[in-house]
């Protein structure tokens, strides 16, 4: 259940804080910073906090965490005497903490933001909207990832590609899921050269990605490359030449730790410069930064 007796977080809890508040101000700011000038604030009393407090319902018991980033908004709750008796701030329109020993998961997060920036308090509801339209943009990337799967590949790429909020279950899941692609992949291209060229041109896609970085699918294609001999990635490149989908997807591998340490930041002639010659023409900008660091052995000043 929760509440002022075991510590834990309650909606009923949470409403008898409310109910002996005779004034609660909401500041956009996190805790340490609501007396910042020109913090934008709402101050309730009567119907309003009555309101607030209908929309502050949690899931009882709490999340048994608690978030490490500063939060925002802050509640400041006001007892008749003026004197604050409670501090609550948000926790990214999903949770809510300070009212109990650990966040509390809100039950109606989309609606306070709403009625929040109905009162002139945006900030959580932008938040939201551009963490939606991120988590968009981030699954129409896996889409493109797993459209490049052949069809054989399909199931065992989504399931390299699945995501989890429980990443302990998550992290056993990778572990199998990437066990039983690999081996697909190899019954898939037996031929060390086409596996090789496959692999990279899939791999481009993260090189082209807007978004930026390596998802950990991208990485899980990144593995098995690497798992392949240095010789053999180098050969399957230069047995014939190759497309700007595989230059693509060997620069990201060339630019790997485990590349570089194995390997060292340089190419075989004419790989170095076919690939030099590539990222100068079409080159993305964290190519040619790279580039310029001497990966793919352009040296200092033998960059694009």
């Amino acid at each position: 259940m929760g509440g002022r007796d075991t510590g834990r977080p309650s909606t009923a809890w949470l409403r008898e804080e409310l109910a002996r508040a005779a004034r609660v101000v909401v500041v956009e700011a996190a805790p340490r910073e609501v007396d910042r000038p020109g913090a934008a604030r709402l101050e309730l009393t009567g119907d309003g906090i009555a309101e607030l407090a209908a929309l502050l319902a949690i899931v009882d018991g709490g999340t048994g965490d608690v978030c490490r980033c500063p939060g925002g908004p802050t509640i400041l709750l006001h007892g008749a005497d003026g004197v604050r008796f409670a501090t609550w701030s948000l926790h990214h329109g999903t949770d809510l903490r300070g009212v109990g020993d650990c966040d509390a998961q809100l039950l109606h997060g989309a609606a306070l933001d709403d009625w929040l920036a109905e009162r002139g308090l945006t900030g959580p509801r932008e938040v939201r909207e551009e963490s939606a339209a991120e988590d968009a943009r981030q699954e129409r990337r896996r889409q493109r990832w797993l459209a490049a799967a052949p069809p054989e590949l399909a199931a065992a790429a989504a399931e390299v590609a699945r995501d989890s909020d429980d990443l302990v279950a998550w992290s056993e899941q990778q572990r199998h899921a990437r066990a039983g692609f690999a081996g697909l992949v190899r019954r898939h291209w037996p031929d060390r050269d086409e596996r090789i060229r496959a692999l990279l041109a899939w791999l481009a896609l993260a090189a082209r990605e807007e978004s930026g970085g390596s998802k950990w699918y991208d990485i899980a294609l990144r593995e098995q490359l690497l798992a392949e001999e240095p010789e053999s990635v180098l050969a399957a490149l230069t047995v014939r030449p190759p497309e700007p989908a595989h230059l693509d997807g060997a620069a990201q591998l060339f630019c790997a730790a485990r590349w570089v340490d194995s390997q060292g930041m340089g190419l075989p002639e004419p790989l170095r410069s076919i690939l030099l010659a590539h990222i100068e023409a079409c080159g993305t900008g964290p190519m040619r930064t790279r580039a310029g660091w001497g990966y793919y052995g352009g040296g200092e000043g033998g960059g694009v």
